[in-house]
């Protein structure tokens, strides 16, 4: 009887696993067909995508030969550097000074907190702007230049310190 039952069970349980691995090979199969019939196809359509493979795939270097025209080799002209635009404070604030100024990280006085902000706003607006801009390293911590985001433009970091002090005073 044991013996039976034993067979039976087994033979039950390689059925619902032979079972189970047939479904999992068909869904695979099945996804894998949808996948080839979207979005690889889209993919391998996107221009982006395109652009970037014949980047990676083209030439590391072309030969001039004497006497001949290799105006086609000149390297191509660097793009102009955009101009940085200036933003209001508190989207500076927002995206930049927050990290430090919002939770009184590396000495840095929380907006908003009067006793720390008072000594600093008592040395002059002037001092406070070029601190932000150009970075400082005092006793309490340091500042880097333009809080890091060296792309913002000298008039974006005044208009946020300008903001931290409004919100301070």
């Amino acid at each position: 009887m044991s013996a039976d039952h034993d067979r039976t069970f087994f033979d039950t349980f390689m059925l619902v696993l032979g079972i189970l691995l047939g479904v999992t090979i068909a869904l695979a199969f099945l996804a894998r067909f949808i996948a080839g019939q979207t979005s690889l196809v889209s993919h391998r359509e996107d221009p982006l995508n395109q652009a970037e493979v014949a980047s990676r795939i083209e030439p590391v270097a072309r030969v001039a030969v004497a006497g001949q025209d290799n105006a086609a080799l000149a390297p191509p002209a660097a793009a102009p550097m955009a101009a940085a635009v200036d933003m209001p404070g508190d989207q500076v604030y927002a995206q930049v000074c927050t990290a430090c100024h919002g939770a009184g990280i590396a000495g840095a006085p929380k907006a908003g907190d009067k006793a720390s902000w008072g000594p600093r706003i008592s040395q002059g607006m002037d001092l406070l702007h070029k601190h932000a801009i150009e970075g400082y390293q005092g006793k309490a911590g340091y500042m880097p230049p333009k809080g890091g985001r060296a792309d913002l433009s000298d008039q974006s970091i005044v208009n946020a310190v300008d903001y931290l002090v409004a919100e301070s005073k």
